[in-house]
Protein backbone atom coordinates (compact mmCIF):
# COMPACT_ATOMS: atom_id res chain seq x y z
CA UNK A 1 0.00 0.00 0.00
CA UNK A 2 1.51 3.42 -1.16
CA UNK A 3 1.57 5.81 1.57
CA UNK A 4 2.67 9.73 1.62
CA UNK A 5 2.92 12.70 4.08
CA UNK A 6 -0.29 15.08 3.59
CA UNK A 7 -0.92 18.38 4.75
CA UNK A 8 -3.90 17.62 7.31
CA UNK A 9 -7.30 19.31 6.76
CA UNK A 10 -8.78 21.46 9.55
CA UNK A 11 -11.87 19.51 10.14
CA UNK A 12 -13.88 17.20 12.73
CA UNK A 13 -12.81 14.45 10.84
CA UNK A 14 -9.45 15.16 11.52
CA UNK A 15 -9.69 15.75 15.42
CA UNK A 16 -11.56 12.44 15.75
CA UNK A 17 -8.33 11.24 14.53
CA UNK A 18 -6.53 13.12 17.03
CA UNK A 19 -8.18 11.21 19.65
CA UNK A 20 -6.44 8.23 18.42
CA UNK A 21 -3.12 9.62 20.08
CA UNK A 22 -4.74 11.46 23.23
CA UNK A 23 -3.29 8.61 25.49
CA UNK A 24 0.25 9.87 24.95
CA UNK A 25 -0.36 12.92 27.47
CA UNK A 26 -0.74 16.88 27.75
CA UNK A 27 1.31 17.53 24.63
CA UNK A 28 -0.89 15.71 22.47
CA UNK A 29 -3.38 17.11 23.79
CA UNK A 30 -3.03 20.32 22.98
CA UNK A 31 -2.49 19.39 19.49
CA UNK A 32 -6.22 18.92 19.49
CA UNK A 33 -6.99 21.89 21.35
CA UNK A 34 -4.30 23.78 18.27
CA UNK A 35 -6.75 22.90 15.77
CA UNK A 36 -9.97 23.22 17.30
CA UNK A 37 -8.59 27.09 18.07
CA UNK A 38 -7.70 26.76 14.31
CA UNK A 39 -10.95 25.95 13.23
CA UNK A 40 -12.41 28.62 15.46
CA UNK A 41 -10.01 31.01 13.45
CA UNK A 42 -10.74 29.63 10.41
CA UNK A 43 -6.98 29.22 9.54
CA UNK A 44 -6.72 27.32 6.33
CA UNK A 45 -3.01 27.04 6.82
CA UNK A 46 -2.59 24.06 8.96
CA UNK A 47 0.97 23.35 10.51
CA UNK A 48 -0.19 19.77 11.03
CA UNK A 49 0.72 17.06 8.39
CA UNK A 50 0.70 13.19 8.59
CA UNK A 51 0.23 10.00 6.91
CA UNK A 52 -2.73 7.58 6.10
CA UNK A 53 -2.75 4.14 5.86
CA UNK A 54 -6.13 3.45 4.31
CA UNK A 55 -8.78 5.55 5.83
CA UNK A 56 -7.01 6.17 8.93
CA UNK A 57 -4.26 8.47 10.53
CA UNK A 58 -1.14 6.52 11.64
CA UNK A 59 1.27 8.82 12.03
CA UNK A 60 1.36 12.82 12.59
CA UNK A 61 3.56 15.75 13.32
CA UNK A 62 2.92 19.65 13.39
CA UNK A 63 5.56 21.34 11.59
CA UNK A 64 5.72 25.52 12.18
CA UNK A 65 8.17 28.05 9.97
CA UNK A 66 10.18 30.38 12.61
CA UNK A 67 11.21 33.62 11.16
CA UNK A 68 14.66 34.13 11.28
CA UNK A 69 14.42 37.47 13.84
CA UNK A 70 13.88 34.78 16.17
CA UNK A 71 16.60 31.83 15.46
CA UNK A 72 18.83 31.65 18.32
CA UNK A 73 19.71 28.23 17.16
CA UNK A 74 21.66 28.66 13.63
CA UNK A 75 24.63 30.68 11.95
CA UNK A 76 23.62 31.98 9.61
CA UNK A 77 20.48 33.40 11.53
CA UNK A 78 17.22 32.49 8.68
CA UNK A 79 13.96 31.14 8.91
CA UNK A 80 13.53 27.82 10.12
CA UNK A 81 11.37 24.70 10.71
CA UNK A 82 10.29 23.68 14.11
CA UNK A 83 8.96 20.15 14.21
CA UNK A 84 6.52 19.32 17.08
CA UNK A 85 4.49 16.31 18.22
CA UNK A 86 5.79 13.67 15.88
CA UNK A 87 3.76 10.77 17.01
CA UNK A 88 3.29 7.04 14.68
CA UNK A 89 0.65 4.57 16.28
CA UNK A 90 1.82 2.00 18.48
CA UNK A 91 0.51 -0.63 15.72
CA UNK A 92 2.15 1.12 12.65
CA UNK A 93 5.48 1.61 14.53
CA UNK A 94 8.86 0.49 13.06
CA UNK A 95 7.40 0.47 9.34
CA UNK A 96 9.47 3.64 8.16
CA UNK A 97 6.34 6.61 8.62
CA UNK A 98 8.35 8.59 11.53
CA UNK A 99 11.45 8.84 8.87
CA UNK A 100 8.80 9.89 6.17
CA UNK A 101 7.62 12.38 8.10
CA UNK A 102 11.27 14.21 8.88
CA UNK A 103 12.35 13.51 5.68
CA UNK A 104 9.30 15.56 4.62
CA UNK A 105 10.40 18.68 6.77
CA UNK A 106 13.97 17.97 5.36
CA UNK A 107 13.03 18.54 1.99
CA UNK A 108 12.28 22.28 2.44
CA UNK A 109 15.67 22.75 2.86
CA UNK A 110 15.57 24.68 6.14
CA UNK A 111 17.26 23.66 8.72
CA UNK A 112 15.00 22.12 11.53
CA UNK A 113 14.78 22.12 15.38
CA UNK A 114 13.12 19.72 17.61
CA UNK A 115 12.54 18.99 21.05
CA UNK A 116 13.17 14.98 21.81
CA UNK A 117 11.42 13.08 24.18
CA UNK A 118 12.59 10.99 26.76
CA UNK A 119 14.16 8.04 24.92
CA UNK A 120 13.74 9.09 21.24
CA UNK A 121 17.30 10.44 21.74
CA UNK A 122 18.63 7.42 18.95
CA UNK A 123 15.53 8.33 16.84
CA UNK A 124 16.79 11.55 16.07
CA UNK A 125 20.15 10.67 15.84
CA UNK A 126 19.15 8.27 13.71
CA UNK A 127 17.86 10.74 11.50
CA UNK A 128 20.85 13.08 10.94
CA UNK A 129 19.98 15.61 13.98
CA UNK A 130 22.20 16.30 16.66
CA UNK A 131 21.88 17.76 20.02
CA UNK A 132 21.93 21.72 20.02
CA UNK A 133 24.36 23.29 22.64
CA UNK A 134 22.03 23.79 25.98
CA UNK A 135 21.49 27.13 26.63
CA UNK A 136 19.76 27.65 29.99
CA UNK A 137 18.07 30.73 29.28
CA UNK A 138 17.57 29.59 26.01
CA UNK A 139 16.05 25.92 26.24
CA UNK A 140 15.03 25.84 29.65
CA UNK A 141 12.61 23.04 30.14
CA UNK A 142 13.84 21.62 26.14
CA UNK A 143 15.86 19.49 25.12
CA UNK A 144 16.09 21.00 21.32
CA UNK A 145 17.43 18.47 18.52
CA UNK A 146 19.04 20.31 15.35
CA UNK A 147 19.19 19.49 11.92
CA UNK A 148 21.25 21.49 9.90
CA UNK A 149 21.18 21.48 5.80
CA UNK A 150 24.58 22.10 4.10
CA UNK A 151 26.03 25.56 4.48
CA UNK A 152 24.52 26.42 8.05
CA UNK A 153 26.14 25.93 11.61
CA UNK A 154 24.72 25.68 14.98
CA UNK A 155 25.00 29.12 16.68
CA UNK A 156 28.02 29.32 19.14
CA UNK A 157 26.64 32.40 20.63
CA UNK A 158 22.92 32.36 21.28
CA UNK A 159 22.74 36.07 22.84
Amino acid sequence: MSVKVERLLINFRTIEEFKKFKQYGMQELSMKEDLEHDMIENNSESPFYGIYFGDSLVARMSLYKVKSKYDYYFEPKQDYLELWKLEVLEGYRRRGFGEQLVAYAKSFNLPVKTNARVNSHEFWERMGFQAAHYDVERDFGENPYIWLPEGVSEQVDAK
